[in-house]
């Protein structure tokens, strides 16, 4: 009997601790799940979405990025149309009255009016989506033709403004075209990421003067994203830097030093760097202002324990290729031994080497800006070395917009990245740790 209760009492205790030990596996994963989410939150980035809302019967406006390039009236690339598709398309499905608005260009003169109206964007959406997406041609975009077009829409149906950029107060984040947008809508959605460290009318001003505001599927997937890699990357997180100027880079390379584990530059800004190392770089691009910073950056990554990879060689010619593809001679140097009549131009073989070495050790990858001028196929090479190593990686990759953007694209390893951003600018400003207004804009979950 005496064993029969100890048994039991046994069987009770067990059952109590494997309890215990259940609740702290689901607090544990609990924890886990939710990390993200409060970084997130701490961030300002925690955002309703489109998932979030019910639009059945609503007006809603839709802040898309359509900045396409035109030739003769004629759309060239239409990628950004194509990646617009997912959160209309989900607004139409669940009933709502939609209506597109984006700029164009930049709108400076009565010419411009003429030349950059978004008329091919909605004829060639129309073609995209299956249905007619009806042109507003209006000036003053919500004008009588706008307003009248809203009115008699039913639910399911699209509607594209004019570019916001024929209103002049557009960027000056004004009142009146702010209401003006407001007054047509019951809900505003979001997702031009492009312009999302700028606060415009048509992604700040409108999404104040709205009770419900959120972000579309293109502008949670730049935040998934980008807020992932600078807040809870996968380790090693490896940064690339390239690009002429230092100076449009000051702070991401402070920020990053303080995220990554390995940071890596290349293009022009890596000769000022090497100038504040004490070597010689010839003709070679650089801002004498910017050495006591490149000096602090050195000492920074040294004193956080982080690596930070310069060029060991370089590829030099006698001038910039002019015009850009120009064939042009070069040779391939060592850093220490860069000709006096010499610019380098792309990084070396040695150096191309060194950093797809640092990228195949990485979990998280962010690059943002070219290793050398990549337009001209003899300067690609450094560029071509980083895109397919990157390509070739299984660790996540992310590309930040801009010229890095558009070089693996014409490379040809744009489906090998795991996330290519739609804003260069924004993803800069991102990076560097800032607030983005088109983003605080939206209501928090």
């Amino acid at each position: 009997m005496s064993v029969g209760v100890n048994a039991l009492r046994i069987r009770c205790v067990a059952a109590c601790v494997h309890e215990q030990v259940a609740k702290w596996i689901t607090n544990v994963h609990f924890d886990l799940k939710y990390k993200i989410i409060r970084r997130f939150n701490s961030m300002g980035l925690n955002k309703k979405s489109v998932d979030d809302i019910n639009v059945a019967g609503k007006k809603v406006l839709v802040r898309c990025d359509f900045n396409v390039p035109l030739k003769d009236g004629k759309i060239t690339d239409e990628n950004r149309l194509v990646a617009a598709l997912p959160t209309i398309k989900k607004l139409i499905a669940d009933g709502g009255k939609i209506i597109l608005c984006s700029h164009l260009g930049k709108v400076k003169t009565e010419e411009d009016k003429q030349t950059k109206t978004l008329a091919p964007v909605a004829a060639r959406l129309s073609e995209l989506l299956g249905q007619e997406v009806k042109f507003a041609a209006d000036l003053e975009v919500v004008g009588p033709n706008a307003k009248a077009a809203v009115e008699a829409m039913k639910d399911g149906e699209v509607v594209l403004l004019e570019n916001t950029r024929f209103r002049a107060e557009e960027t000056k984040n004004g009142e009146a075209f702010s209401k003006d947008l407001a007054s047509l809508c019951d809900v505003f959605v979001n997702d031009a990421f492009g312009t999302a460290h700028r606060a415009h009318c048509s992604n700040v001003g409108v999404a104040s003067l709205v009770d419900t505001a959120v972000v579309g599927y293109l502008m949670q997937k730049e935040i998934d994203f980008l807020g992932n890699a600078v807040e809870t990357p996968d380790r090693p997180f490896v940064a690339i830097l390239g690009g002429a100027k230092v100076a449009d880079k000051l702070n991401v390379i402070s920020n990053l030093l303080e995220k990554c584990d390995t940071l890596i530059i290349g293009g022009g800004m890596a000769f000022t760097f090497l100038k504040a190392q004490g070597k010689e770089i010839g003709t070679s691009l650089v801002d004498d202002t910017k050495l006591d910073y490149c000096k602090e950056m050195i000492a920074k990554a040294e004193k956080l324990g982080k690596k930070l990879l310069l060029p060991v060689d370089a590829v030099v010619a006698g001038a910039f290729p002019n015009p850009i593809d120009a064939e042009i001679a070069v040779e391939n140097v060592s850093v220490d031994a860069i000709p006096a009549d010499k610019m380098g131009l792309d990084i070396g073989a040695e150096t191309a080497k060194m950093y797809a070495d640092a990228v195949k050790a990485a979990k998280t990858v962010v690059w943002n800006g070219p290793m050398g001028v990549f337009e001209n196929p003899v300067l690609a090479k450094g560029t071509i070395a980083v895109a397919k190593s990157l390509a070739e990686t299984d660790a996540t990759t992310i590309i930040g917009g801009g010229d890095s953007a558009a070089a693996v694209n014409i490379l040809g390893y744009g489906d090998k990245m795991s996330h290519i951003s739609t804003g260069g600018g924004a993803s800069l400003e991102f990076l560097e740790g800032k607030e983005l207004p088109g983003v605080a804009a939206a209501n928090d979950k």
